[in-house]
């Protein structure tokens, strides 16, 4: 029983020396991006804003959560103006001109038809 535990310990311990290494080696899906968190490691300084999060109440103006900062439709956010803010983008419009930040950047939004199963009702009368 004890050389069982004994080689039981054994194995705990190499699996967590080796677990670190794996655990870097894999990369988290739930990371902010990089930039946006001072504290990963990979931290570059981030040269535009960040749209992390929209708002839009039912009564109210819309709101748009810019690089930690809460702005509403038509406030300023530094020398930009939010002009624009729909469910995945906000639009800035500012000195440089109009600048579009997306919620998802680096994912397109398509539209996908698909075609009429065969005998389906067309909608149209005989």
């Amino acid at each position: 029983m004890a050389d069982r535990m004994n080689r039981l310990v054994v194995l705990l311990t190499s699996l967590l020396a080796v677990f670190p290494a794996l655990a870097q080696a894999l990369s988290d899906p739930t990371r902010p991006p990089p930039g946006l968190s001072a504290d990963t490691p990979e931290a570059g300084e981030v040269t535009s804003p960040v749209l992390q999060s929209v708002m839009i109440p039912k009564q109210g103006k819309p709101t748009a959560l810019i690089g930690g900062q809460q702005v509403r439709l038509g406030q300023r956010y530094g020398e930009r103006r939010l002009i624009r803010l729909t469910e995945w983008e906000a639009v800035l419009e500012g000195p440089a001109g109009i600048e579009r930040l997306l919620l998802t950047p680096g994912i397109e939004k398509m539209t996908v038809t698909a075609p009429a199963a065969k005998g389906a009702p067309s909608g149209k009368k005989p």
